[in-house]
């Protein structure tokens, strides 16, 4: 992909017009359209402000800084880096802390980093072998046969939701698109609709993701953490899922079988 349609794609993304571009850069409407036709290259410091107001992810913003000709501006360290030790000591104590809720840090391929006891035991609680456990990828074990989705009981309630994040995610990763596609795919081989038809009398506040176990029905919400301003691309791609027991039952399970380790 170029330069020009890197910019035009990630604008129409953003719902922007040149217009609206223009004004928040702060140059002519027509500068914008010279730049997204091939006809202007803008500056090194105007691109990065162009990314920053089109919220573009940092891993997109490198790649449009060397589509221009420019040196990306983002590290991508591997987690294990000595300068990323402060950021994994923090993750570490926020995965420990939120035991025995499980809480599980998830990089941009949906790849399971690091797990606290409370999301151990629940992998292994919904069939997930201990030895693939550190190595799972969320999204295909989504898409197993037999896999974790088929353990969510109200999937025609979560599923829709997920796909939103999934091709929210693959517009920035698009190496996701195909497994994206096919969790869509699974959703309508279940007659489940993208999008609900009609809406319901009354809305939770959260919704809950409810499993079958061989513990009875546990159910969850979730709280997403994420680094505030991140300077790199390793760290820009990760997040805590913090699920919380969404009832009294799945709180006594969660109780007498995970060890807290906070």
């Amino acid at each position: 992909m170029s330069l020009t349609a890197t910019l035009r794609q990630v604008r129409q993304q953003q719902r922007l017009s040149q217009l609206e571009l223009s004004l928040r850069l702060g140059v002519s409407q027509r500068h914008v359209s010279y730049v997204e036709n091939g006809r202007a290259l803008p500056s090194r410091p105007l691109l990065m402000r162009w990314l920053r107001e089109l919220h573009a992810p940092l891993p997109l913003r490198n790649v449009a800084l060397m589509q221009a000709g420019y040196a990306p501006a983002f590290g991508q360290e591997p987690l294990d880096h000595p300068e990323l030790a402060a950021a994994r000591h923090a993750l570490s104590r926020l995965l420990a802390a939120h035991d025995p809720q499980p809480a599980l840090l998830l990089d941009a391929q949906w790849n399971v980093r690091q797990l606290n006891q409370g999301a151990r035991w629940l992998m292994r609680t919904l069939g997930v072998p201990e030895q693939a456990i550190d190595t799972l990828n969320l999204l295909d074990a989504m898409l197993a046969p037999q896999g974790l989705s088929s353990a969510i009981a109200n999937l025609a309630e979560v599923g829709p939701q997920v796909l939103v994040q999934l091709r929210h995610d693959a517009a920035a990763q698009p190496e996701l698109a195909d497994r994206v596609e096919a969790y869509a795919r699974l959703l309508q081989a279940q007659g489940i609709r993208e999008s609900p038809v009609g809406a319901p009398q009354q809305i939770a506040p959260v919704l809950a993701t409810r499993l079958v176990t061989p513990l009875g029905e546990l159910a969850f919400f979730s709280i997403v953490s994420s680094f505030g301003s991140p300077q790199s691309v390793t760290l820009a791609s990760l997040r805590i899922e913090h699920l919380f027991a969404a009832d009294a039952h799945t709180q006594a399970v969660l109780q007498a079988h995970v060890p807290n380790s906070a």
